[in-house]
């Protein structure tokens, strides 16, 4: 559904669900309204706060868009009253302190505060020498890791087998592999504990760290075909690494990543925009920490 679409559905249900709250309501106060000479490019003011002819002649238009009928003064009347509800409803919301209660509301204030500070990077043109500076600068980032094919076994510390003991099964099948002893007889003879089951062929590192997890795959990036890895220690477990196969990292050339190299470089832009502006609202900020603890 269109943005526009969207608020002048809800700015046409509004006035219903505001009726019955009211009504039901008896915390509110009773207002005033009135009428009297505004602005210039103001449509209303509520408790201070303006409502801008702009605001108000692009919520008409939207409601236009979406409607069979002609819009007469009936309709513009019910939209500004729409707007003043609204209006009231962020007025209270802020009364209530809600952005501060409500994680759901303070987790959006921030992402609308992010989008805010960072618009215009999405649309923020670069010319070609600087994508190539870019590029040439950043070429790793771009690089592939290649594609590997690797097998291991794992030993686990237990109540059969004390932390030592994993230790020296560890350390003995990466020796008995090194001789170029069967992988599965090894793990049989030693009793390995159940090793995650990849996939067979060669895979990508993002795939390998799914299965035998971050600690376990940086070593495997260390490795070359028919290489095995010392003990690998993770948790309670330690890990041996065979390396079957692996196809060489590659370097890309900037026609063939040239998107990706301009999205990168939006992004990086929009990093630095919101650091920026988080370094200006904490330098006009009084910040209170406690004091160190004493050691």
């Amino acid at each position: 559904m269109k943005p526009h679409s969207k608020r002048s559905q809800f700015l046409l249900a509004l006035g219903m669900v505001l009726g019955l709250a009211l009504a039901l309501s008896s915390i509110l106060q009773p207002g005033s309204s009135s009428r009297g000479a505004l602005p210039e490019g103001v449509a209303a003011v509520v408790n201070d706060r303006e409502i801008s002819e702009e605001s108000f002649e692009s919520t008409v238009r939207a409601l236009a868009a979406d409607s069979n009928s002609p819009i007469g003064q009936a309709e513009r009347n019910h939209v500004l009253d729409r707007l003043i509800e609204e209006e009231l409803l962020v007025q209270r919301a802020v009364e209530l302190d809600l952005a501060v209660k409500d994680k759901s509301i303070r987790n959006r204030l921030v992402s609308a505060m992010i989008e805010t500070i960072v618009t215009g990077v999405d649309q923020q043109a670069f010319s070609d020498e600087e994508v190539e500076a870019f590029f040439l600068k950043n070429r790793d980032f771009f690089s592939g890791a290649g594609r590997m094919s690797v097998r291991s076994i794992r030993f686990s510390a237990s109540n059969d087998r004390s932390d030592p003991e994993a230790l020296v099964s560890a350390r003995e099948a990466s020796a008995r592999l090194r001789q170029g002893e069967n992988i599965e007889a090894v793990a049989e003879i030693l009793s390995a504990s159940p090793s995650p089951s990849m996939p067979e062929g060669l895979l990508p590192p993002a795939k390998v760290r799914e299965y035998l997890g971050p600690t376990p795959t940086k070593a495997a990036l260390g490795l070359n075909a028919g290489e095995v890895s010392d003990p690998i220690r993770v948790a309670s477990a330690y890990f041996v690494l065979q390396m079957v196969a692996r196809t060489p990292p590659f370097s890309p050339s900037l026609s063939t990543v040239e998107l990706q190299v301009r999205a990168e470089m939006r992004k990086r832009a929009g990093d630095e925009q919101l650091k920026a502006y988080l370094n200006m609202l904490r330098n006009r900020a009084e910040i209170r920490l406690p004091l160190p603890e004493s050691s």
